[in-house]
């Protein structure tokens, strides 16, 4: 079989890594060293303005994985392997993963939103798939959001290499395959059932897996679920990925990080977030056990293009979101 790609070893693979650990760490393990002056080197963003205003019910981060290039040299080793293709005709950044993460006194819940889902764009006042309301601006995805019913508090994002740096950083994420898999198009390349350890960028590539195939008796047979099974993987992989930094609990080590942060921009805040609520919400995700929500939909054919509607029960899963 390829040789799967590895991880580009030059500084900006080190450094997005690091800026992503410390920035997650300093959220769920805010008590343990990391101070003032970490927190100030993660980017804010500006969407404080569209942002929904605290809830005594619970509070709702909206948690987005870009495919953002930035930070990437695209003359790196192995580079497009973050990206699945070249730079040369890469288009617009566009969301790639969505998630809401509820803290509330019950505990914590996860909530994928499939990039498909069709929604009207704020700015635009064209309807589309919500992946792409990106392009018009972090603001415009989280009011995209929020037109679905959902409360966004607060603002995470992430991309695609700080992802795999992330992975990396913690020595990777089980997952058990219950047959071999594969997906050519993510790069996707599982040879064995059982129970393996994944790197980062096999992670990316198991997480971005749209057309993900299993060898079941002898045959390579497509995960009839779509979109809908690569959301449901995301969840349990990021649920994993979180449980596992959130027991980084040596003080040490997270100071370590912080002092090599630097500059990167790898891991992105919404520019409401303070050092304080962060350190609170840390100590909140220290025990990270979340339960999972899945949004209920349809899928809708439009002039060929295979998107997908909010279904029946959509208003109930939601409602535990509000």
């Amino acid at each position: 079989k390829a040789a799967r790609p590895k991880v580009p070893a030059s500084r900006w693979v080190k450094r997005m890594a690091v800026a992503a650990l410390v920035g997650i760490v300093l959220l769920v393990v805010g008590g343990l060293g990391v101070g003032w002056w970490a927190f100030n080197q993660i980017e804010k963003v500006e969407v404080a303005d569209v942002l929904s205003p605290p809830s005594p019910n619970g509070m709702n981060i909206l948690v987005v994985g870009t495919d953002s290039r930035e930070g990437i040299e695209s003359d790196a080793e192995n580079a497009d392997a973050f990206l699945g293709g070249g730079f040369s005709d890469a288009g617009p950044s566009r969301t790639d993963t969505m998630m809401i993460l509820r803290i509330a006194d019950g505990g914590q819940t996860l909530l994928s939103i499939p990039r498909d889902l069709w929604v009207r764009n704020p700015v635009t006042g064209e309807n589309g798939r919500i992946n792409a309301v990106y392009q018009s601006g972090r603001p415009a995805l989280i009011q995209a959001v929020q037109g679905l019913g959902i409360p966004v508090h607060h603002y995470m994002e992430i991309n695609f290499v700080s992802f795999a740096g992330l992975v990396d950083a913690v020595g990777g994420i089980e997952i058990d395959f219950p047959h071999p898999a594969r997906d050519t198009n993510s790069g996707l390349d599982v040879p064995e059932a059982g129970t393996r350890t994944l790197d980062g960028v096999e992670a990316l590539a198991y997480v971005r897996s749209r057309y993900y195939t299993e060898l079941i008796d002898g045959e390579w047979v497509s995960d009839p679920t779509a979109d809908l099974g690569r959301v449901t993987r995301q969840r349990a992989f990021v649920s994993a990925l979180l449980r596992k930094v959130a027991g980084t609990k040596n003080p040490f080590t997270a100071l370590s990080l912080a002092q090599t942060l630097g500059d990167s921009a790898g891991l992105k805040l919404d520019d409401a977030m303070s050092y304080p609520e962060a350190l609170g919400l840390g100590w909140q995700l220290r025990s990270f056990d979340p339960a999972s929500e899945t949004l209920p939909v349809v899928g809708v054919n439009r002039g060929g293009a295979s998107t997908l509607d909010l279904g029946p029960g959509a208003d109930a899963v939601i409602a535990q979101f509000q």
